[in-house]
C-alpha cells in the first residue's frame, strides 16, 4: 500500500482544519445527541463530551450567573389541596408536601430573565425564569422552570451552543439577532419556542402576571412504587399580561427595573400575588398514540387529552431582607427532589440535573447549601467535610464525632429505612447517540399561531420580519420553510413581510442588532448626531 494511502483498518475519525474537537483534542462526531439507552433515554454518566462541555460552560463567568442573571425574589408559602383534581393526591404521589389539605410549606421564589446580565432592562425579549424552592419536612424540593411551557431544544448537549448564539458576540460584545436565527434555523425543534418568544408572550408585563412551568417532564411515585409522568403549571390569579415592542420601549425609557419594583411594591402594600399549581398526568410509557414524545420539552401536552388538575396554591407575602444574601445567593437545582417525586428520562432534565448543582458549587461554593436561603429547614447530617466557606460541621452531635464515614460499627450515621416501595422501571436498549423518533418540529408551532389573537399574530410577524430581514438569504429561507410547514398563513405572511423589507445581508457579517430591536444598529449614529455639544471643564 502506498505511503499516502491510509490503512482503512487503522483509520480513526476523519478530521480536517474545521473539525470540532473536545478539550482533549478528540474529534467530536456527534454534537447533537447525548448518549442514551435507546433514543429516548435515560442518559448515561459516561457522556464525556457532554460532561466536559457542560461543566466548562458552567464556569464561563465569575461570579454572575451564566443565565438567569437578572432576578427578583420573594418568600411565601405553598398550600396543598390534598387532591389532584377530584381524586386523593396519594393515588399518584407519596410526597408529603401534597398530602394534607390546607398544609402550608414555606417557599422562596426567584423570577429572572434568562439571557441578559444582572442590570439589564426587564422589558427585553427573553424567556423568564420561574424557580420555586419548597422547604418541605422531607428536605428541599426545587421546581425550576420558565414562564413559557416549552423550550428551544430537547437535548442538553446543545445548551451551551444555544446560549452562545443568544448571548453577545464574542468579538463585538453585542447581541446579534442573525446569530440567534442562525442557530434556530439549523435547530428546527426550536421553532415552537421562537413562535412564542417573538410574539407578545416574549415580553411579560411583570412577574406577578405571568405563568410558570416546570417545562421538563417529571415523575410522581406513590406508596406502592407506581409511577406516572407529570408536568407542572403555575397559573397567576392576577391574570396574564404581555407587552408589545412599542409598549415595552416606552416603559424601558423611564424604568428598566419595572418588574422588580412591581413585585416588591405589591408585596410591601399587602397585595400578595398568588398562583395556583396544576399538574398534567400521563401513564409512564412511550404513548405511541401521540405524534410527539411526551419526554420532549419542545412540546405541550394537549389539555383536552391530559387535563390540568389543581393540587395547591402559592402565596408570596414577604420581600427579602437583603437582596444579595437571599436573591443573589439563592441556588436551585432540578435534581433537588423529595421522596415521591422522581426523574423522567427527559434528555434536557437529565442534563440539567448535573449542570445546575454543578453551577452552584462553582458559583456560590462547595458549601452553598449551608447558606440560610438554601439550607433545608430541618435536620441535616452528612459525612461531608471541608470546602471553602464551610462554617459548621454536619455530623450528628449525638453520635461519635470522630467517625465521618459509613458504614461503621463505631457509632455514627446510618442509612434511612425506606418505607414507600422504590420505583424500578425496566431500562433496556443499546447505548446510542440518536435523536428521538417523533420529532414533529413545527406542528405545535402552527397550532400556537392559529390560537393567537390577531394582534398577537401581527406583532409576531412584525417582530420576526424585523430581525430575520437582517439575516443572510440562507437563514431567511430556512425560517420561511419552518413557518410554511407550521401553517400556510404563517409562512405566507413571513415570506411577504421579508420580501417587503428587502434588507438582506449577503456577507454573513454581524447584524449588530439585539434580539427584538430591529432599528438598534442606527443608535450609535443617532447618539452622535443628536448629542449636545459641551465645553470642557
Amino acid at each position: 500500500m502506498a505511503d499516502d494511502q491510509p490503512n482503512e483498518k487503522h483509520q480513526t475519525n476523519i478530521e480536517n482544519e474545521d473539525t470540532l474537537t473536545n478539550q482533549q483534542g478528540h474529534p467530536v462526531t456527534d454534537n447533537q445527541d447525548i448518549r442514551t439507552v435507546g433514543n429516548r433515554g435515560p442518559a448515561t454518566l459516561e457522556n464525556y463530551d457532554f460532561i466536559e462541555k457542560i461543566s466548562h460552560f458552567d464556569r464561563e463567568k465569575i461570579p454572575e450567573r451564566i443565565v438567569h442573571a437578572r432576578g427578583a425574589g420573594a418568600h411565601g408559602y405553598f398550600e396543598s389541596y390534598g387532591t389532584a383534581g377530584d381524586e386523593p393526591v396519594s393515588k399518584y404521589t407519596r410526597a408529603k408536601v401534597f398530602q394534607e389539605k390546607g398544609k402550608q410549606t414555606p417557599v422562596f421564589v426567584r423570577f429572572s430573565t434568562v439571557i441578559h446580565g444582572t442590570h439589564s432592562p426587564e422589558t427585553l425579549r427573553d424567556p423568564r425564569g420561574f424557580a420555586v424552592k419548597f422547604y418541605t419536612e422531607d428536605g428541599n424540593w426545587d421546581l425550576v422552570g420558565n414562564n413559557i411551557k416549552i423550550f428551544f431544544i430537547r437535548d442538553a448537549i446543545k445548551f451551551p451552543d444555544m446560549i452562545h448564539a443568544f448571548k453577545p458576540d464574542p468579538i463585538t460584545n453585542i447581541q446579534d439577532s442573525q446569530q440567534f436565527f442562525d442557530f434556530c434555523s439549523n435547530s428546527p425543534e426550536s421553532f415552537h419556542m421562537v413562535t412564542f418568544i417573538y410574539s407578545p408572550w416574549g415580553i411579560p408585563a411583570n412577574y406577578r402576571q405571568m405563568q410558570g412551568s416546570g417545562v421538563n417532564t417529571y415523575k410522581w411515585v406513590n406508596h406502592d412504587g407506581e409511577a406516572v409522568l407529570v408536568k407542572y403549571h403555575w397559573e397567576p390569579k392576577q391574570g396574564i399580561k404581555n407587552l408589545t415592542v412599542e409598549e415595552a420601549n416606552k416603559i424601558q425609557a423611564t424604568n428598566f427595573n419595572h418588574a422588580t419594583q412591581d413585585l416588591y411594591e405589591a408585596i410591601e402594600n399587602g397585595d400578595y400575588p398568588e398562583w395556583e399549581l396544576y399538574v398534567q398526568i400521563m401513564s409512564d410509557d412511550e404513548h405511541p398514540e401521540l405524534d410527539f414524545d411526551p419526554l420532549d420539552d419542545t412540546k405541550i401536552w394537549p389539555e383536552d387529552q391530559f387535563p390540568w388538575l389543581p393540587v395547591g396554591k402559592m402565596v408570596l407575602n414577604k420581600n427579602p431582607d437583603d437582596y444579595f444574601t437571599e436573591v443573589e445567593q439563592s441556588a436551585f437545582g432540578t435534581g433537588v427532589l423529595v421522596d415521591g417525586l422522581d426523574f423522567s428520562d427527559d434528555k434536557m432534565l437529565q442534563g440539567r440535573t448535573f449542570s445546575y448543582s454543578d453551577t452552584q458549587r462553582y458559583r456560590v461554593g462547595a458549601n452553598y447549601l449551608q447558606l440560610p436561603i438554601n439550607a433545608a429547614k430541618k435536620r441535616v447530617a452528612t459525612n461531608q467535610e471541608g470546602g471553602s466557606m464551610r462554617y459548621e460541621p454536619e455530623r450528628s452531635p449525638k453520635k461519635n464525632p470522630h467517625i465521618n464515614y459509613e458504614p461503621s460499627s463505631l457509632g455514627n450515621l446510618k442509612e434511612a429505612e425506606q418505607v414507600g416501595k422504590e420505583y424500578t422501571p425496566k431500562v433496556e436498549g443499546n447505548l446510542v447517540r440518536e435523536p428521538i423518533d417523533r420529532q414533529s418540529n413545527t406542528k405545535q408551532a402552527g397550532e400556537t399561531y392559529r390560537w393567537f389573537e390577531d394582534w398577537e399574530k401581527d406583532e409576531l410577524i412584525s417582530n420576526l420580519v424585523g430581525d430575520i430581514s437582517e439575516c443572510t438569504q440562507e437563514i431567511q429561507d430556512k425560517m420561511i420553510a419552518l413557518a410554511e410547514d407550521a401553517d400556510e398563513e404563517y409562512g405566507r405572511r413571513l415570506r411577504e413581510g421579508l420580501a417587503e423589507a428587502a434588507s438582506m445581508k449577503k456577507d454573513g457579517s454581524s447584524s449588530k442588532n439585539p434580539i427584538g430591536n430591529k432599528d438598534a444598529e442606527q443608535a450609535p449614529k443617532q447618539a452622535t448626531e443628536q448629542g449636545r455639544d459641551s465645553e470642557p471643564y
